[in-house]
């Protein structure tokens, strides 16, 4: 910065995720907010052809969530709605927090699904805690 001050970039684990309609306790871990656009390739003139790269379909990589395993079901409850063939679209946010707690950085998602849940994995000879997963399928993500 011009005036010399230290700015520290925020730290990835603090945050929560807010869905439509659904309140879940903290996640352990959030990825796969972003971006692509497709490139295409379109060649012209001869033998020296100049190839032109054009914009495509812009997309959405799914958004992973996990989370501790408690007596909660909605997000279970959300998938396997899903499964039988009714699929509820969901608009929700990622929000990044700073050391206090105050909302610092929003990504917003729009018309969500939950395409995938995972089960925890158990070993009786480890001591971690059951962590769940749901892949969240969605049209859009912005940062707001």
């Amino acid at each position: 910065m011009a005036n010399g001050q230290r700015v520290d970039p925020y730290k990835g684990f603090r945050f929560r995720v807010e869905i439509d309609g659904v309140q879940q306790a903290g996640f352990s871990e959030c990825s796969g907010l972003g971006s692509h656009v497709e490139v295409i390739e379109y060649r012209e003139g001869g033998e020296l052809a100049t190839v032109r790269k054009l914009p495509g379909k812009a997309s959405y990589p799914d958004i992973s969530l996990k989370w501790g395993s408690t007596d909660s079901n909605e997000l279970y409850d959300w998938h396997m709605a899903a499964v039988k063939g009714e699929i509820q679209r969901k608009n929700g946010s990622v929000v990044l927090l700073d050391d206090t707690g105050t909302e610092k950085v929003r990504w917003n998602f729009f018309n969500g699904w939950p395409s995938k849940w995972d089960g925890p994995s158990f070993n009786a000879k480890g001591n971690d805690v059951a962590i769940e997963t749901l892949t969240i399928s969605c049209e859009r993500v912005e940062r707001a």
